[in-house]
Parts: structure tokens; C-alpha cells; sequence
């Protein structure tokens, strides 16, 4: 008698095991998922408000303005003389 309730109770547990185990497992998969996802939100609101902030200033600011076409478009005024600067290969 005690070596059936013993055997029950262990397939009872396997059982349980069976059934629960791979849900559990699945349920920490998504929580860390999940947790990358949101980390992943953190850093692109982040870039967002900086991207935000970059454009108020282009559209407000006109020596900002002069600044970002001379700096990435290579503009120069009228009179002035660009000059280039090769570094030296060595």
C-alpha cells in the first residue's frame, strides 16, 4: 500500500512536471523578452528626445543652421576661399 501511494505520488509529480515545466520555461522566456523590449523603448525614447531637440535647434537657430552646412554640406560664403587639409600618409 505505501509503495502505491509512493508510485502515485511520483506520477503524480512527473506528471506535474510534464505539464508545468515547459510553460514555465516559455513564461521566463518572454519575461526576458519582454525586458529587452522595454530596454530597447528606453534607449530609442532617449534618441528620440535627442533627435527632437536637434531638429527645435535647426529649425530655430540660424547659426546653428550655418554651422551644419558648412560642417556636413561644405559651404562657404560668398568671398571666402575653402581649403581642404590632406593628412599626410605615412
Amino acid at each position: 500500500m505505501i509503495l502505491k501511494r509512493a508510485f502515485l505520488y511520483s506520477g503524480l509529480v512527473i506528471l506535474f512536471l510534464v505539464i508545468f515545466l515547459p510553460g514555465f520555461s516559455k513564461l521566463q522566456d518572454l519575461r526576458d523578452r519582454n525586458k529587452e523590449l522595454e530596454d530597447r523603448i528606453k534607449q530609442l525614447k532617449v534618441e528620440n528626445t535627442l533627435l527632437n531637440t536637434e531638429l527645435k535647434r535647426l529649425e530655430r537657430d540660424p547659426l546653428y543652421q550655418e554651422k551644419i552646412i558648412r560642417e556636413k554640406m561644405g559651404l562657404v560664403r560668398k568671398g571666402e576661399v575653402p581649403v581642404k587639409i590632406i593628412p599626410e600618409v605615412e
